[in-house]
């Protein structure tokens, strides 16, 4: 299985990625960079939709609702956190854009009908995770905490010469508390654009062992397996986590071989 998916550097489409290309059964992403004055819309049918508003300004109308200029950031990169909207399945769904914008669609089977709402970057959980090389920046935009019925987002910065989703983790074995099984969509930015990051995905047995350069705008998926990420000197990273399983829960465990590091 190829699990790297190019993005247009060019076009409305930057990247899409849904369950049947993927050959797995319940993440879907896709991201699209929108001009002023743009218009997308688009139906939730059987899904349930998370709009993240990575860049620009935009309006999001989900049935009767209507949130008007929501978006703060000129650049993911930006020390802040990004708005969003929660679509249950069943809605029809229109994007206008007030000023220049890029925004990701994540989205899951729908197994319930839940209120469209605004997440407000105030209530996105941020925290910093690991030491020294190993330093990452977390922002929880829809936590296992928060209602949805299979969906859970997050965002995270990694600067320049660090690693990141390290050690190595896997969550893809039904074995609560010790671990969920959840596919996975990593939607990777570079700053500066020309920059590149490295993430392996592989498997105890080596039976899925793939190694891919990454480029902006690119997607990895993960549908099992290890998956750490490493950034080289001079270009910070930055990635959207779109996580989805058979139960909505965050359990993951290390690699045993890596797993020392932790405890130094």
């Amino acid at each position: 299985m190829k699990l790297l998916v190019k993005g247009s550097r060019s076009g409305q489409e930057i990247v899409s990625v849904t369950p049947e290309s993927a050959g797995w059964t319940h993440v879907g992403f896709a991201a699209h960079r929108l001009a002023q004055d743009a218009h997308l819309e688009l139906s939730t049918g059987e899904r349930e939709l998370c709009i993240v508003v990575l860049s620009g300004v935009v309006t999001v109308g989900a049935g009767a609702q209507r949130w008007a200029g929501i978006g703060a950031r000129s650049s993911v990169f930006d020390q802040q956190s990004p708005f969003a909207v929660y679509v249950p399945g069943g809605q029809d769904v229109s994007i206008s854009v007030d000023s220049a914008a890029e925004v990701a669609l994540c989205s899951a089977p729908a197994r319930s009908v839940r209120p469209a709402r605004l997440i407000e970057p105030a209530s996105m959980k941020r925290s910093v995770r690991g030491t020294g090389a190993n330093t990452r920046y977390v922002c929880d935009i829809l936590p296992q905490t928060e209602p949805a019925d299979g969906l859970l987002v997050v965002e995270v910065l990694t600067p320049g010469g660090h690693s990141s989703s390290y050690p190595p983790h896997k969550h893809d074995c039904d074995n609560i508390p010790a671990e969920s099984s959840l596919e996975e969509t990593y939607y990777h930015r570079l700053n500066p654009s020309q920059g590149f990051a490295f993430q392996r995905v592989y498997t105890d047995d080596r039976s899925l062992d793939e190694s891919m350069a990454v480029e902006d705008h690119d997607v990895v998926m993960v549908p099992r397996g290890y998956h750490p990420v490493v950034v080289p000197y001079g270009y910070d990273a930055y990635y959207l986590n779109v996580m989805a399983g058979p139960k909505r829960e965050w359990y993951f465990k290390n690699d045993p071989a890596h797993e020392w590091m932790l405890k130094t």
